[in-house]
């Protein structure tokens, strides 16, 4: 069998895709359902031998996006991850680091809530990922696997994003994708890059200007100008690094719209609708924001429904609604909660009693 076509775990994949790609740096802390993350870097890379690459188990979530604060503002690939309620405890970190413009990947293996709730894989952090989540007028950039290779490609796909716009990036996962196994195609690991930003803060060349990060700007006017800094990059990524998946929209009528475990499950609903002639398709959003807006209102023109399939309440929703705002195309939701993951013999069930 080929070496680089192993049978992984989701979040070990996320974790050999770091170590590959030339991460410089993990920090993190353990919380279910995302633990082999960290349990794998520290395995497959001890006293750093094999990349040079430095992981640490901070004290605790606050401390771990703070020590990649510190490693993104030395120019370094610095990335961590968490689940649910561990995300938001690093929501401050992370308007720190978007004010400041570093880059950085954060990992977010979704869990059920509100609160502890429950280690099963839920999509109920929907709007904390695509609305900021911290405070301030800020935004990162969301991918959203659904497949165990796409979590091991996003990683890089992640870090590419994150230095080319400089900004925190996330990858938005849950804890079904992250603990199944499937196949994944490795890519060669790379050599560590020792990089000079012209921004980052080394403190090497003592000759030069000196490099400030910062998010603090006590004039109004001179933190207005940041801002409208950030929301000139943030108008450039949504025209530029919008991507999604389609199947069957050719000649659909019905649309389903879903991202992560749902989308998989939902190509089994258009399956089945199309075994009994109902033109169904279905559209995945793999980046949540930028969301694809524009594809959306398109296919509106050739629609007489639409369903979004969550593992939430319905937030998602929003902006498909936003998408089609302007036409006639009715907007509607199936979403089971608290980590109950729905079959698509449901899904299906549901969508007839809504449109038939």
């Amino acid at each position: 069998m080929d070496s680089n076509i192993r049978l992984m775990k989701g979040n070990e994949a996320m974790a050999e895709a770091a170590i590959r790609h030339g991460v410089d740096a993990y920090f993190g802390y353990p919380i279910t359902p995302q633990s082999e993350i960290i349990e794998y870097l520290s395995q497959e890379d001890p006293y750093h031998k094999r990349t040079g690459m430095v992981v640490l188990q901070a004290e605790s979530e606050i401390a771990a996006i703070n020590m990649v604060y510190g490693a993104a503002g030395c120019g370094k690939m610095a990335m961590t991850s968490s689940s649910s309620p561990g995300i938001s405890l690093k929501q401050e970190g992370l308007s720190y680091m978007a004010g400041a413009e570093l880059p950085c990947l954060f990992v977010n293996v979704m869990r059920g809530g509100p609160g502890l709730g429950t280690i099963q894989p839920s999509q109920a952090d929907y709007f904390q990922a695509v609305k900021g989540g911290g405070h301030g007028d800020y935004s990162t950039i969301v991918l959203a696997p659904s497949t165990v290779q796409e979590q091991y490609d996003f990683v890089a796909l992640g870090f590419d994003l994150a230095f080319t716009y400089r900004m925190p990036v996330m990858l938005l996962t849950d804890g079904a994708i992250g603990q199944m196994m499937e196949k994944v195609v490795l890519s060669e690991e790379k050599q560590r890059k020792h990089i000079e930003y012209d921004w980052a803060t080394t403190g090497k060349d003592s000759s030069r200007k000196r490099h400030y990060i910062t998010s603090l700007y006590l004039q109004a006017e001179v933190q207005e100008k940041k801002n409208i800094t950030l929301q000139t990059k943030y108008s450039l990524i949504k025209e530029t690094e919008v991507r999604l998946e389609e199947t069957e929209t050719k000649d659909a009528e019905y649309l389903l719209v879903a991202y992560g475990v749902s989308a998989r499950i939902s190509q089994k609903v258009v399956e089945l609708a199309r075994k009994d002639g109902v033109k169904l398709g279905m559209l995945r959003p793999i980046t949540l924001w930028p969301f694809p807006s524009k594809r959306i209102k398109e296919l509106t023109k050739q629609l007489q429904g639409i369903l979004c399939v969550e593992m939430s309440a319905g937030q998602m929703i929003e902006d498909v609604q936003l998408a089609a705002a302007q036409t006639q195309v009715p907007v509607k939701h199936y979403g089971r909660m608290g980590g109950v993951v729905a079959s698509p013999d449901e899904i299906y069930e549901h969508f007839k009693t809504l449109f038939f």
